[in-house]
């Protein structure tokens, strides 16, 4: 099978400001792959691109095998479920869901013995006759998939599905998506700036930043090995502390933190001056005079674990570290701070 969703230096550009600044990927068929990073990154700009609602100024874009860079978004066979929803409020749940395929032509009874089955598919049998307004959030997410998916594209697109949602509802919807995702074998192309959300639904992450691709992987590899200082201070709440890197061997250096000593994976990162980005849960907090010496400047609970902000004197740095709730610490206290260099990793100092 030829792969859904490739770029091939694909731009965007708006005059002289490129939105999208020379990308290439390859999204498998059958795999949800999410497109990260902050607002003004060309995430959104990317997605577009892939559903045709806007046209890449340079490159090529191929969706199952066939080119369909000056194609309409009609002719591309591809959904989306949008941020808003965009349901009717004057259609009923059924109508809403078959919305396409009556546009399409199809009977109205075929279209909505169609749209009854990918309703019932996303846990909304029984709801078919009532308006949006009667929903909650989250069953006003699974209309709008149902509507996306009873089109069987070849690529479903979600553009920032769960912003609308609490905490709580957030989780089990995303969650949904997936298990969908998977159960059908969907290839989705997903966009969001929530790290977790990310982290939580992709086979594949495309981290993006000023127009540009700045690491691809899956998620455990972008949490784990990020390549750039912006990856790693964007993946999760990594701690970027300076340190000093001599190579010792083919994989592993001298790291030195401060007055403490590491044996680490180099990476590639040549000797001198390095960043070392230090996961949350990586760092350990015991008696003064142990490690690197530190002040609690900050402690909250929050009911599974503590949360603590650690002032480094000699690094002029503070670390956010994440802790069991069994040993308490309080704001001004004392500590000696080691790491667990599992969650550790090396990347450039630029």
């Amino acid at each position: 099978m030829s792969d859904a969703v490739i770029f091939r230096g694909v731009s965007k550009r708006y005059g002289q400001f490129a939105a999208v600044d020379v990308i290439d990927f390859t999204i498998a068929k059958g795999t949800l792959v999410t497109l990260l990073g902050p607002s003004g990154c060309g995430k959104t700009t990317t997605l577009r691109l892939v559903a045709g609602l806007e046209h890449a100024s340079s490159g090529r874009i191929e969706i199952g095998g066939k080119d369909v860079t000056n194609l309409s978004a009609a002719e591309r066979d591809v959904s989306m479920v949008f941020q808003s929803y965009a349901l009717f409020p004057h259609m009923t749940v059924l109508e809403n869901a078959c919305y396409g395929l009556r546009a399409s032509g199809i009977a109205r009874g075929r279209a909505e013995a169609m749209a009854a089955e990918k309703l019932a598919l996303v846990g909304l049998e029984g709801l078919e006759r009532r308006l949006p307004s009667q929903l909650s959030g989250g069953q006003q997410q699974r209309v709008a998939v149902a509507r996306a998916i009873v089109l069987e594209p070849k690529v479903l697109l979600f553009d920032e599905p769960l912003s609308n949602l609490d905490a709580k509802l957030r989780r089990h919807v995303r969650e949904e998506i997936r298990g969908l995702q998977q159960q059908l074998g969907l290839t989705v192309v997903y966009v969001t700036h929530d790290q977790q959300e990310a982290l939580a639904v992709s086979d594949r992450i495309i981290v993006m930043n000023a127009g540009r691709i700045a690491q691809d992987g899956t998620p455990r590899e972008l949490y784990e090995a990020p390549r750039n200082r912006f990856v790693a201070d964007f993946i999760g709440d990594a701690n970027l502390l300076p340190a000093t890197l001599r190579r010792t061997g083919a994989t592993e250096a001298e790291v030195r933190i401060g007055t403490l000593s590491l044996t680490l994976p180099h990476r590639g990162v040549a000797d001198g001056a390095v960043l070392v980005a230090v996961q949350p849960h990586s760092v350990r907090l015991g008696a003064a005079g142990e490690g690197l010496a530190g002040t609690v400047a900050k402690a909250a609970y929050l009911g599974s674990h503590r949360e603590y902000e650690v002032a480094l004197p000699g690094l002029a740095h503070e670390l956010f570290v994440v802790a069991p709730v069994a040993q308490p610490l309080a704001a001004g206290e004392a500590v000696g701070v080691a790491f667990d260099p599992a969650g550790l990793a090396v990347v450039p100092e630029g």
